[in-house]
């Protein structure tokens, strides 16, 4: 595995003039010496009030344990507090809470300390965008997905490809450190690090001008911001994985990235990460279709010490943008796939044997892999969506069959491709529950008319969506059995759906692109309660307490994928507001 050298610039700040520099604004502060520091014991067993992450534990679940909402009472929620989140056309941001503060990334790099209980803002970082972002990144530089905390430090990656860290207590800036030069290998930073046994670990989109360089995953010491590793999704010359290019030069692998949130596993030291698509999309153009292109839309599990690979899985030799860097859930649970609903078994599985895995639906395409999470082998997989783009997965090896008629080889070719490259499921993530051992997914029901073309675009492909033919429902959430693999509901509704979360209460909360924020039962998918917030739920939902008292918060805005479902239903027409909702019963 290739390491660069840790010539990463890190900028240590003196308080004093962190605050004039970084743009923060102090309201109600408290001091630093108040602050209780974050552990690494803390973020791998979170106090139940407590949202430490992006998805609230280590190993991505989107699960809360509280339960003062539930069934019986959660249709007397009301709202408590909103606030307006910085402008942007990419609002994506999941809050951390702790302590009863919440640490809310808004577009653009700004940060939020905000009072979790009554919405009074305590301090506010504004780090400076440069003016030019857009024309080396390629736009959307808006996204701020999540935050980390560490001891007494909010860390986030930035637009301009640096990774920082803010004083919790105060939102001084306390180190800088620059991962890559935007202007000259430039990659796009849209989701924030998770924290890995002491380790600040982070991905990105890499972006074509930048070759193979900016494809990498990287951990930085959480007290210094200095380096610590960085691992190449793309393997060089004579590196594992070289020959799956067909010859293709190091300097023309292009657009492996790893953009979404990690998960890690602290008992096996394991953290997983998944791929995107190459650029150019079709392999015809890329040294071959026949070729892997490693390690593509793949599953990687990383050695936490040294970041090297100690496996991968290959989901999909991909041809038409159909990312899988989604979330990886890690669940301990008895593996029994139904054969009558599962697609696709290891025929080796013992039926109803414990495993430790990593599952759900990590790309577009709306398959289900269950993976051993020890050693990447296939368990079992199934189909969610309308989907023709795998023709089969051969249970004994895991190897995925790509369906030939739909593999481009020439340019302007056309093929109609489900889902399209907007999803099926995308970034918005789905939740798992213990309480019913189940999977709750968000999922949509499109396809693309698709050509590849001559252009310089980065896919090489020119898309028109459309609704999966014979529905006229864009919007589902999926309850799936982590055990079988069965289905055990199906909410369809007209609006595209958005993230979940799943509760001790016995409820999933989500919310969708019209603007509707609801409460289901997490048995049966019935709504139980329901609001208009006026516009797309773009912002993953989380559930806190405070003081002994729950609340459940939610975010609205726009993003690249949302604008795309909503002209699939012209008829629904909501606004585009960035505002932070927070509900909780009276």
């Amino acid at each position: 595995m290739h390491k660069l050298s840790l010539t990463s610039r890190c900028v240590f700040v003196p308080a004093a003039l962190a605050l004039l520099w970084a743009g923060s604004v102090p309201a109600q502060a408290q001091t630093s010496a108040d602050f209780v520091p974050v552990t690494d014991a803390m973020l791998q067993d979170p106090a139940p009030g407590d949202w430490l992450m992006w998805r609230r534990t280590l190993d991505g679940w989107g699960y809360s344990p509280l339960d003062q909402m539930n069934r019986e009472n959660v249709a007397d929620l009301r709202l408590v507090w909103s606030r307006a989140l910085t402008a942007g056309a990419s609002q994506q941001g999941t809050p951390l809470v702790y302590g009863g503060v919440m640490y809310m990334p808004n577009p653009r790099d700004v940060i939020q300390a905000i009072d979790a209980a009554t919405g009074d803002l305590r301090w506010e970082h504004r780090r400076p965008v440069p003016e030019d972002i857009a024309e080396y990144v390629g736009g959307l530089e808006d996204t701020n997905r999540n935050l980390a905390i560490y001891g007494s430090r909010i860390i986030d990656t930035s637009a301009d490809d640096h990774i920082f860290a803010l004083d919790a207590a105060t939102g001084q800036l306390v180190w800088d450190t620059e991962i890559l030069d935007y202007k000259t290998v430039p990659a796009r930073q849209s989701s924030g690090p998770i924290i890995a046994n002491g380790k600040v670990i982070s991905g990105r989109s890499c972006r074509p001008r930048a070759g193979p360089y900016s494809c990498i995953i990287t951990a930085h010491d959480p007290h210094t911001g200095a380096e610590l590793w960085r691992t190449s999704t793309i393997p060089r010359p004579g590196e594992p994985g070289d020959e799956s290019w067909g010859g293709v030069p190091f300097e023309e692998r292009w657009h492996v990235g790893a953009w979404m949130v990690p998960s890690y596993d602290p008992a096996l030291n394991l953290i997983y990460m998944g791929t995107s698509v190459t650029s150019p999309a079709p392999k015809f153009m890329l040294g071959g279709a026949e070729n892997q292109h490693l390690y593509h839309n793949s599953t990687l599990a990383l050695d936490g010490d040294t970041g090297e690979i100690a496996w991968y899985y290959q989901h999909l030799n991909d041809h038409w943008d159909l990312d899988h860097p989604y979330e990886r859930m890690l669940v301990d649970t008895a593996v029994a796939p139904d054969p009558s609903t599962v697609d696709w078994i290891n025929p080796r599985l013992r039926p109803g044997e414990r495993r430790r895995v990593v599952t759900g639906i990590p790309g577009k395409t709306g398959i289900v892999f269950t993976l051993d999470r020890e050693t990447g082998e296939f368990l079992w997989a199934t189909q969610t969506i309308s989907q023709n783009v795998v023709n089969g997965i051969d249970g004994a090896t895991g190897e995925v069959a790509t369906n030939s008629e739909v593999v481009f080889s020439a340019v302007g070719q056309e093929a109609m491709i489900c889902p399209s490259f907007f999803g099926g499921k995308n970034w918005d993530p789905g939740a798992y529950s213990p309480r019913t051992n189940l999977m709750y997914f968000p999922l949509r029901n499109t396809c693309a008319r698709m050509q590849t073309t001559a252009d310089d675009s980065i896919y090489r492909l020119a898309v028109r969506n459309q609704m999966t033919p014979d529905t006229e429902e864009l919007g589902m959430v999926r309850a799936i059995s982590a055990e079988t693999g069965a289905t055990v509901w199906t909410r369809d509704q007209r609006a595209a759906t958005l993230a979940v979360v799943a509760t001790g209460g016995g409820l999933v909360f989500g919310g969708d692109t019209n603007g509707r924020f609801r409460a289901l039962d997490d048995e049966t998918g019935e709504v139980l309660w329901e609001i208009n917030v006026g516009s797309p739920v773009t912002g993953p939902p989380i559930t806190y307490a405070v003081d002994g008292r729950q609340y459940v918060a939610v975010s609205t805005g726009s993003a690249a994928t949302v604008s795309v479902y909503t002209r699939l239903t012209p008829e629904l027409r909501p606004s585009s507001g960035n505002t932070l909702f927070v509900f909780a019963l009276p």
